[in-house]
């Protein structure tokens, strides 16, 4: 693969442009540039008195065509936010109305707006309070805020989280000092989950901003200074504008407990040259096939991928070779978003039962953002989404088998067990545990609402060094993948979703599972 220079040049816009009209018409021709890769054919155990279904004629020439252009060098690894980003989005959207889905967003689009903001790393920073004085990066960073130079005394409120914890305490011009997170909050994500609420709590009590003691035994000090100053991609919160400075939000050392004296109504000095946020284009892309049951239509099925990549060069946070600095995502989560372009043509080619809304998600590789934001902001009411099949993976290992994270959880065990048998694949249920994955991908999003979601990834067993080599390596481009398996992949996932979406009976989670409560109160 040829080096590409960081920023896309007006050549480079041409040429997308110009691949996105090629591949238009991928139903019915491969186009040059989609030369396929010599391979055995996909050995399937469908019987010659099998009803033909349509995932059955799905090509591995039109689905390699879809991969070469969503993992091109000319998206630029399709880093949420970029031009390349957008240029991906388009060429689903276009796939959408050539297959003749719904649009699902507003004014008849199938773009969904994601209202994100940028923020770039603080140049500059002090605390100061008695005879102790902190230094940004080494001892705190700045979450949010514009520049200040200001004294003001501290009032300390718990976790922040709850009106009671202000109760009898005025706040109004102080700084206001929580502990990190919540109560619950273990993983980053967690603990950064909270700040949204204790900034809006402080903000409505004119509090001049939050500082929160950063203790935390998953998540080393080195791990959120590293993260902070650094350009950020974050939800633009609700009802602030994301071009005007936020509510000044700290989040300060203190896993010795040598921040206690902030506590105790201490005089604070804070300085800072500020990070201010600046808006960011991010869609989204959805549509919808209406289902044929006269009842069964209310319901959805939610069918998601993540299309975002990691970018370009230093974005990546990967090496990089002399002639190769494009993040590509063939893999993650290319594969992905072919299937859903296999699942949208066959179940509109033969619809099932229930209605079925297709969502290509942006910004999973910096914070799950459009599956949270989806998740908010639903397109179709939560309470009639009765499933979320979601695909995501770092890659596979084994091409006999597709993996399952939640298979054990979600109640959808047989169907897609059926399907994958059907194309000639086994099933391997939740693989590598101590890797939490079943909350580190988009389906968490929808699951804490309460939505059986697991996520089917390609096929791998553990975290080893056959899956690691192309996991967010330049390596993961259009040239490395094994075609004859993506076809079986995104049969098996078209064919799952047919056989969910005509299930006589919901899916539940599983007795007991930790999000069985959220969906108990979703669907009453």
């Amino acid at each position: 693969m040829n080096q590409l220079p960081l920023r896309v040049s007006l050549r480079t816009s041409l040429r997308a442009c110009a691949l996105l009209s090629a591949f238009a018409v991928s139903y019915q021709t491969t186009p040059a540039l989609a030369q396929p890769k010599p391979g055995r054919r996909a050995t399937a155990t469908v019987t010659a008195t099998t009803p033909a279904m349509p995932e059955q004629q799905l090509t591995k020439a039109e689905l390699e065509a879809h991969l070469r252009f969503i993992a091109s060098d000319e998206l630029q690894g399709r880093r949420t936010g970029s031009p390349g980003n957008m240029a991906a989005a388009r060429y689903i959207a276009e796939q959408f109305r050539l297959l003749g889905l719904k649009p699902a967003a507003e004014n008849n689009s199938f773009f969904q707006p994601v209202a994100l903001q940028r923020t770039q790393p603080t140049a500059s920073g002090r605390i100061r309070f008695g005879s102790d004085s902190l230094q940004l990066g080494n001892q705190f960073v700045i979450m949010s805020g514009g520049a200040i130079n200001q004294t003001a005394p501290s009032v300390y409120v718990g976790y922040g989280l709850t009106p009671d914890d202000y109760a009898s305490k005025d706040v109004k011009g102080k700084f206001v000092i929580t502990q990190v997170g919540s109560a619950e909050a273990k993983t980053p994500r967690e603990l950064m989950g909270a700040m949204t609420t204790k900034r809006k709590l402080a903000a409505e009590r004119g509090a001049l901003g939050v500082i929160e003691l950063f203790a935390s035994p998953t998540a080393p000090w080195a791990f959120v200074n590293r993260y902070f100053n650094s350009e950020q991609l974050a939800l633009a919160p609700a009802g602030e504008s994301a071009d005007q400075p936020q509510l000044l939000h700290i989040w300060a050392d203190n896993g010795k407990g040598q921040l206690s004296a902030l506590k105790d109504n201490a005089a604070v000095t804070v300085q800072s040259s500020g990070r201010v946020a600046k808006p960011v284009q991010a869609v989204n892309v959805a549509g919808i096939i209406e289902g044929t049951d006269p009842t069964l239509k209310a319901e959805y099925v939610l069918l998601t991928a993540h299309f975002d990549h990691i970018g370009v060069g230093k974005q990546g946070g990967s090496p990089t070779t002399p002639t190769d600095t494009i993040f590509n995502g063939a893999r993650d989560n290319g594969m992905g978003t072919v299937g859903l372009l296999a699942a949208a043509k066959t179940l509109m080619q033969q619809k099932p039962k229930r209605s079925v809304i297709i969502v290509a998600l942006t910004g999973e590789e910096v914070g799950l953002l459009g599956s949270r934001y989806y998740a908010e902001h639903p397109l179709v009411p939560l309470k009639q989404t009765i499933f979320n099949f979601n695909i995501d993976g770092a890659g596979y290992n084994d091409t006999k088998l597709i993996s399952v994270i939640g298979l054990d959880r979600t109640g959808a065990r047989a169907e897609i067990e059926q399907a994958a048998g059907t194309f000639g694949l086994s099933v391997f249920g939740d693989p590598a545990p101590e890797q939490g994955l079943f909350d580190r991908s988009d389906n968490v999003s929808f699951a804490a609402k309460g939505i059986p979601a697991p996520t089917l990834s390609e096929g791998f067993k553990a975290f080893d060094e056959e899956l690691m080599k192309n996991y967010h390596q330049v390596s993961d481009n259009p040239d490395t993948i094994d075609y004859d398996y993506l076809l079986r992949f995104c049969q098996a996932y078209a064919r799952a979703a047919r056989l969910i979406a005509d299930r006589p009976t919901r899916p539940f989670w599983v007795a007991g599972d930790k999000y069985e409560a959220a969906g108990k109160a979703l669907y009453k």
